[in-house]
């Protein structure tokens, strides 16, 4: 399936910068998908074990998907970038 998708793309014009762009931006996605659904599966862990440290686990845990979501956007700005420019 993915040849035939790539093999489209290819038979419509997209160059290999356009479509390596494309999977570093799924990429970068997918990545930031992942480690954000691991804090929050460890965070949920953590308070169901200490809920009296739910407001720090909390805290840290909105600051370190913050820090993963910042990352993933300047992975899809840089794609966006080799894309247009």
């Amino acid at each position: 399936m993915f040849l035939t998708v790539f093999l489209e793309a290819v038979a419509a014009g997209a160059t290999y910068a356009n479509m390596g762009a494309a999977f570093a931006a799924v990429i970068a996605v997918f990545g930031a998908a992942m480690g954000i659904s691991r804090i929050g599966c460890t965070a949920l862990e953590s308070i169901a074990r200490q809920p009296e440290a739910a407001g720090e686990i909390r805290s840290s845990m909105i600051l370190s998907a913050a820090l993963i979501e910042g990352v993933a956007m300047f992975a899809i700005v840089v794609c966006f970038l080799v894309l247009f420019v």
